[in-house]
This record gives C-alpha cells, structure tokens and sequence, in this order.
C-alpha cells in the first residue's frame, strides 16, 4: 500500500472511532427512551448502522496491521506497484494516467487502478512505448504507454 493509502484509512478509522462510533451509541440510548424497541425504527435503524460502523472498524483495523507501506518515490525502471502510468488509447487516442495501488485504496475515478484489475495486470512489468491489449466487458482494448513516473 501506499504512503497516501494508509494514511487515508487511518483517517477514516480514526473517524470512525471518534466521531461516528459515539454519535451511534447516543442516537441508540436516544431511540431507546422513546419505550417499545420491538416497533421502535429508529432503534433498529440506529442497530444497524452500529453493525455497519463496527464491522468496517475491524475491517481497518485488520487492513492497516497486515499492509507493508511502499514508497514509491523510491522506485524506478518499468511498470510495478506505485507506478503512474501514463496511457493513450490506441483506438480513441484519448489519454489516461493511473496510479497502480493496493486493492484497499484504488478508486478508479480518482485515477488509482487496483493492482489485480486486467489493466494493471497488463501494465506490469512493462515500458515506456509498449502496447498492452487488454480484454475488457466492451472487447479488446490496445493502449501504448508514453510515460511511466514514481512519485
């Protein structure tokens, strides 16, 4: 994982942990002073979401003690975790960087691909003025890669 990954689920956990958790707890005791929980929906509302919030506190927590950081600023040479890869569809010509991560921090929208996605698996291992095809839910997809960066 990266530096920014796990500082980003640090975050969240620390948000969750702070925030969340005890807003739950009071909006649980609230629901519970309005009388029966067998009819009471907020109560089962406020329940659920508990479960929620708890389930992604060990979800983290358990993500955070298992991952190794890498810098990637200090790698080089062809593409491999951390890399930013700049892309041009060969077909469409339209440019694309991504960032290759851990399945933890990728968001595809952000430009973080996951690392088990086809593409990134294309990508690996790769250089600078190679072609990847890549089969995607809409067919085969060519892309050349004009630019790989470590930061």
């Amino acid at each position: 994982m990266t530096r920014g990954g796990f500082q980003a689920l640090e975050q969240e956990l620390a948000r969750l942990k702070s925030t969340e958790r005890p807003a739950i707890i009071r909006a649980i005791a609230e629901a519970r002073e309005h009388g029966d929980l067998s009819e009471n929906a907020e109560y089962h509302a406020a329940r659920e979401k508990q479960g929620f919030i708890e389930g992604r506190i060990k979800e983290l927590e358990s993500i955070l003690s298992r991952s190794e950081v890498i810098d990637p600023a200090k790698l080089s040479g062809s593409v491999k975790f951390g890399a930013t890869v700049d892309l041009i569809d060969e077909d469409t010509e339209e440019e694309r960087s991504y960032q290759i991560v851990g399945e933890a921090e990728a968001d595809i929208e952000r430009g973080r691909l996951n690392m088990r996605s086809p593409l990134a698996r294309a990508l690996i291992g790769k250089d600078e003025g190679d072609s990847v095809e890549v089969s995607t839910p809409g067919g085969q997809r060519s892309y050349e890669i004009v630019a790989i960066r470590y930061e």
